[in-house]
């Protein structure tokens, strides 16, 4: 009986060191567990990165610069030599533009393929229906004479945009005229209006020159008369002369003071001495075919002041034209063998 009480003691001893071995078992398989997410993670992050690497030095390398071979050495000088040749090419197109040439351009006449001595445009407006009756019955043909004048190389005809209402009853009465009297050159990409004359000078040279092959383009306003023979007589005068910008050259005080008459709001531009440079007088400006191809090619470019006078002017500026003054074309004054006068 003394003896089973100690086996009992025993065996509880034994049940109690199972238990507290169990314990720090599990807490080891834990950390390893998280020792091994750690490498796992580690080595995934290690993998990404030496993709990374890769990637950059395959790129650094495709960009380093290799040898060239004598073949990449020709097409080097080869492409430098096809540059050269662009700019020297580009360098002669500037120089033809700015001489009022346009290779490949094509005008058509009125009545023929043989080139016509002049192009006149009579500026007019939608309220001028009877001083254009006045001309049409004074120096201007018109009917079979007109056309007969035109065989003669020298066309005429009424020069109007449209109205800022398109379409309207200003621009109907237009169209009717010109369909019983055939002598307007429209400008349908002009708003006519007081102060954009100088937008329809280039308008107007633009269409002429594209329209008709002439060597000489004139620009008349509706407020002088014109001696008609003896304007054909100064042209075939001065026929086959390039660059010829022929007027009454005048000069004068920029007007500075806003509100005033020939306000200049570009004044500033014109130097301390506020002094316009010379130009022929806006009564009748006379433009040599290459000239009048210079306005069309560069129209958009062309800066425009508050009159079309001083605006055709400062386009002749800049290129090779030559100033032929004519105090015969001065319609102002008094003389006796003048060409125009005012009406």
């Amino acid at each position: 009986m003394d003896t089973l009480p100690t086996t009992s003691t025993a065996k509880r001893g034994g049940r109690s060191k199972v238990a507290q071995t169990s314990k720090p078992s599990l807490f080891l398989a834990f950390c390893s567990c998280v020792a091994w997410l750690y490498v796992a993670g580690r080595l995934w992050q290690d993998a990404e990165n030496r993709n990374l690497l890769a990637g950059l030095l395959k790129k650094n390398s495709a960009e380093r610069p290799k040898v060239l071979t004598v073949e990449d050495k020709l097409m080097v000088l080869g492409c430098r030599d096809l540059e050269k040749r662009i700019v020297e090419t580009e360098m002669e197109l500037t120089l033809a533009k700015s001489q009022g040439y346009l290779k490949g351009q094509r005008q058509q006449t009125a009545s023929s393929d043989r080139r016509l001595l002049a192009v006149i445009g009579v500026y007019t407006g939608f309220g001028s229906h009877l001083k254009r009756n006045v001309f049409r019955g004074s120096w201007m043909p018109r009917g079979d004479a007109l056309k007969k004048l035109e065989e003669r190389g020298v066309v005429i005809r009424f020069v109007l945009g449209r109205s800022p209402n398109r379409g309207d009853s200003l621009d109907r009465n237009i169209d009717d005229e010109n369909r019983s009297t055939k002598d307007f050159l429209i400008l349908e990409n002009h708003e006519e209006a007081q102060e954009e004359l100088p937008k329809k000078a280039k308008i107007f040279f633009s269409t002429a020159v594209q329209n008709w092959d002439a060597d000489f383009y004139v620009k008349v306003d509706d407020s002088i008369d014109i001696d008609l023979e003896g304007l054909i007589k100064l042209l075939e005068h001065h026929r086959g002369q390039d660059g010829a910008y022929i007027g009454c050259m005048k000069s004068g005080d920029v007007i500075t003071e806003e509100g005033k008459l020939w306000y200049e709001p570009d004044w500033w531009k014109f130097g301390d001495e506020k002094s316009y440079f010379r130009h022929a007088s806006g009564s009748l400006v006379i433009l040599s075919k290459n000239l009048a191809q210079y306005i069309n090619i560069n129209s958009v470019s062309l800066k425009a002041y508050a009159y079309d006078d001083t605006s055709i002017g400062s386009w002749m500026m800049g290129i090779q034209s030559t100033y032929i003054d004519d105090s015969r074309l001065c319609c102002s004054t008094t003389t006796q063998d003048k060409l125009c006068s005012l009406a």
